[in-house]
Formats: C-alpha cells, structure tokens, sequence
C-alpha cells in the first residue's frame, strides 16, 4: 500500500512540474504578445521567460525520474 502512495506522489509531482512549464511558456507568450508587461507586449521578456518554461517542462521531469530511479536503486 506505501508503494502505491509513493507512486501517486510521484506522478502528482512529474505532472505538476509539466504543467509549470507550460504555464510558464502561456505567460511567455502573455508577455510578448499582449500588454501584460507594457504597451505593445515585451517580445524579448517574453521569449526568455517562455524558452525557461520550455527547457523546465522538458528538463524538470527527466531529472525527477533520474532521482528517483536513484533513490530507488539505493533502497534495494
């Protein structure tokens, strides 16, 4: 059953650091596009802030499973 809990935290977490990422990329695109930031939209704030939302959705979840497999790994 505690395996099952940590398997349902996990995959909370993986899902919620893709879903950060792509709400980061939709307030790049916010920012670039509309008048959010300032009159006209900010193109380069907002291409950073989207290219940081893209790398952490693509990123954040491969290094959670690199730790966990570690962790994993170190239990048995």
């Amino acid at each position: 059953m505690a395996d099952e809990q940590v398997w349902k935290k996990r995959f909370m977490i993986f899902t919620l650091a893709r879903l950060f990422g792509l709400a980061m990329i939709v307030l790049g695109f916010a920012i670039a596009y509309s008048d959010l930031m300032r009159d006209g939209g900010w193109p380069l704030v907002g291409a950073v802030i989207a290219v940081m939302g893209l790398i952490d959705a693509v990123a954040a979840p491969r290094l959670l499973k690199k730790m966990w497999r570690e962790q994993d790994h170190g239990q048995q």
